[in-house]
């Protein structure tokens, strides 16, 4: 069987034959969990110059080695995490039995044991990553999986079945490729789990869909992740660090910062910062092969209406570095590096207040009071990220503890995503479901009490079975106690 299938006759063909090869292995021993992370981690290793150079092409422009970082690296990270530590997590959990059968010999544990074929529908802006870093954590719990990396990078999505169909057994990993009608048809398939990485409004249709087979979900979605600079932080360093995340990738990133939040009597001294460190991360734009251009046309159209939209109501936009608005003028059509677009206080009406950017932009919004910002955090759905700059422990404590968010990341933006020992995922509109970790492991697996009654079983002479006695139901009401 081809590791590349192409139409909803071949997936469900591979998913049916890859259950069928789950049932007649039966347990999945560490060792062959391990092998099967080797096998991925080598092709990586193996094909990671043609997946770059696939990247870059996708993208019309995306630095090789940005690609590395971010997919090939960020991916073999937790490969390599899932590979040394699925022993430990793998070993059942003794529990306690309830007494009277703790001293009656009982023993109870819970073991983790593979669902069985797992479904991964990854996305354009980290290609790899988004189906290879949860696949680390499928097949550390020993399941097999399905790949369907995004039409919207045919290129990757090419090099990428090519690459699993010379190494791995389809029967283990396998790859459909083809646009949205395969897409939907994935999560139509009786998984045993599913993996979406995408938008919110397709979130929730792959959710609906995957419910007439009660498939369960991790759905990683996104959402606009708030950025709190307080009064206590300091502003160069929170202005180089946000223009950093703001430059990854060209801001196409689910826990890329969206809102910026700065009290009102710093606004332009942390304008000031922001335009300089984004200057020394980018001179210039276009033509610069550091910058990541924006992935196609259409979302370049999108992201730009977003920013349009705030010019047409009035609203204050500068542009990272200063001299690139000219520069925008001028370009070549076909050259989709843009400089970042600050939109300065816009009102809720305006759709970059409302919509995720996904691109080179970003709002700022002046406030007054902490406690203003929290209101507003928490009146909008809850974001994938939450980021916070400052020194003052109360207050970071505080926005902790009032408020909600997938993950969060103190005095700089984006590095708990990075975190391999941790869950990542969403909450409420940016997702459920975590991977990543220990947590990642527990997701993709089956946790399965099993009880051992001991020799003695006392209930008869106890009187709890019928025949019930005069007795019953006096010893029942004595035991209904605060």
């Amino acid at each position: 069987m081809s590791s590349a299938i192409s139409s909803v006759e071949g997936l469900v063909a591979l998913l049916a034959a890859q259950k069928s090869a789950f049932v007649a292995q039966g347990a999945v021993d560490a060792a062959e969990r391990r092998r099967r992370i080797q096998q991925v981690i080598d092709l990586l290793v193996a094909w990671h110059k043609p997946l770059a150079k696939a990247m870059d092409e996708d993208f019309g422009n995306r630095p090789p080695g940005f690609s590395l970082m971010n997919d090939v690296l960020g991916s073999l990270a937790s490969l390599k995490h899932a590979r040394d530590h699925l022993e430990q997590w793998m070993q059942p959990q003794e529990r306690q039995p309830f007494a009277p059968y703790d001293q009656l010999g009982a023993k109870a544990r819970v073991m983790y044991q593979p669902k069985g074929s797992v479904g991964i529908i990854g996305t354009w802006n980290a290609p790899l990553f988004t189906l290879l870093s949860p696949l680390a954590y499928v097949l550390a719990a020993g399941n097999r999986a399905i790949l369907k990396p995004s039409e919207i990078a045919p290129r990757t999505a090419a090099v990428l079945a090519a690459a699993c169909a010379e190494l791995l057994d389809p029967l283990v990993v396998g790859v459909v490729t083809g646009g949205p009608d395969i897409a939907a048809a994935v999560s139509a398939q009786p998984f045993d789990h599913l993996v979406f990485t995408g938008s919110t409004p397709v979130g929730k249709l792959v959710m609906r869909s995957a419910a007439d087979n009660l498939v369960p979900v991790t759905l990683e979605l996104g959402g606009k992740s708030p950025t709190i600079v307080a009064r206590s932080a300091d502003l160069a360093t929170a202005a180089f660090r946000i223009a950093a995340a703001k430059a990854n990738n060209g801001g196409q990133l689910c826990v890329n910062p969206d809102l910026v939040y700065v009290p009102r009597e710093q606004l332009e001294a942390f304008l000031a910062e922001l335009k300089g460190a984004y200057a020394s991360l980018f001179p210039q734009v276009q033509g610069n092969p550091d910058v990541v251009a924006v992935v196609n046309a259409r979302h370049l159209e999108r992201v730009e209406g977003l920013v349009e939209d705030a010019v047409a109501a009035g609203v204050r936009v500068e542009s990272l570095p200063e001299t690139s608005a000219a520069d925008a003028a001028a370009a070549d059509a076909a050259d989709r590096r843009r400089p970042l677009r600050v939109v300065v206080d816009p009102p809720q009406s305006c759709r970059i207040q409302q919509e995720e950017i996904f691109g080179p932009a970003m709002v700022l919004l002046p406030y007054d009071e902490i406690d203003a910002v929290l209101a507003d955090i928490n009146s909008r759905p809850r974001p994938l990220a939450l980021y916070y700059f400052g020194q003052d422990a109360a207050e970071q404590q505080r926005v902790l503890e009032h408020t909600l968010s997938g993950g969060v990341t103190i005095n700089d933006a984006m590095m708990h995503a990075a975190m391999q020992d941790a869950p990542f995922g969403g909450i409420g509109a940016s997702g459920m479901g975590h991977y990543h970790g220990l947590e990642g492991f527990l997701e993709f697996s089956h946790a399965r009490t099993v009880f051992e009654a001991g020799a003695y079983d006392p209930r008869r002479e106890w009187g709890l079975l019928p025949p019930y006695g005069e007795h019953f139901l006096a010893a029942m009401e004595a035991q209904v106690t605060p």
